[in-house]
């Protein structure tokens, strides 16, 4: 690992084996690559996805975090290295495919209709429509059964401050749009949940209510990766953590084995986190 600071050598930190020694992972990506022109944005990442986790991602401005989840949800083309989903190889020329293949992805910049009711969110672009003539000739959406299925959703994911599915988005605080946003992802992905920076913009209180539903996704069986800069909450809701530095991968390390400063140094590369050869942690 190319490193620009003095660093010292930490405990072994290849957790992904050890972890999940019966399982195979969910989401899985070999040696990717990804330049914009002479810049280097991933130089050969690894990463493993396993059932029923919360894999966090961390790293510093250029780390490479953005460029990694962009590959892994199908919004930019590795330029080297392959893509496993359930231990198939697949490729994503765009965001519907990776969609159609059940990766969901909430980004920083929530993607909502402010105008339209939280039903109508939780189901755009997949809109239902009534049964019958009323749906096949003349294309009447079933918005009934849409808000009733977006209650079972929200209830399902112990969002209790959203009662209203008929309430327009844009009357909701930034935390209730953020869970509208999760609840969205949670309802369509049937593989895997990616989550950018989730409470960057919310306050504590609703920081809390979306890392709780991000347990009740991990609960049902669901991965989440979770892109975050803030440290605390990747400790509180991780169980492991792949740390990104100048497009690589510089580790995996747990809420277990390292404290938040020792994580950090590794970001910053103040530390160089040892893995043993021939393994890789994912």
């Amino acid at each position: 690992m190319t490193a620009d600071a003095q660093t010292t050598p930490t405990q072994t930190g290849d957790l992904s084996t050890d972890a999940h020694p019966d399982r195979s992972p969910v989401l899985s990506a070999r040696g990717l690559v990804k330049t914009f022109g002479r810049v280097v944005g991933l130089d050969g990442v690894d990463i493993d996805l396993y059932p029923g986790e919360v894999l966090a991602v961390i790293g510093d401005n250029g780390a490479g975090k953005s460029t990694l989840i962009k590959c892994l949800t199908g919004a930019l083309v590795p330029d080297a290295g392959e893509l496993l989903l359930e231990g198939q190889r697949v490729r994503f020329a765009g965001p519907q495919d990776a969609r159609r293949a059940g990766i969901e992805t909430v980004y920083q910049t929530l993607a909502v209709a402010p105008a339209l009711d939280i039903a109508s969110n939780l189901f755009l672009g997949r809109e239902r429509r009534r049964r019958g003539p009323l749906g096949t000739v003349l294309r009447m959406v079933d918005k009934k059964g849409m808000r009733q299925e977006a209650e079972r959703v929200l209830a399902d994911l112990g969002i209790g401050t959203l009662q209203n599915m008929s309430q327009a988005v844009e009357t909701l605080s930034g935390g209730q749009r953020q869970a509208v946003a999760v609840a969205r992802a949670a309802a369509f992905g049937s593989k895997v949940i990616v989550l950018d920076e989730p409470t960057a913009a919310l306050g504590v209180r609703e920081s809390n209510q979306v890392l709780k539903m991000i347990d009740q996704v991990r609960s049902r069986g669901l991965p989440v990766l979770l892109i975050s800069h803030n440290m605390p909450h990747v400790f509180e809701v991780a169980d492991r953590i792949h740390i990104q530095r100048l497009g690589r991968r510089a580790g995996i390390v747990t809420p277990r084995s390292h404290t938040m400063s020792e994580a950090v140094a590794i970001m910053t590369g103040a530390t160089t986190l040892t893995e043993p050869p021939g393994r890789a942690a994912g």
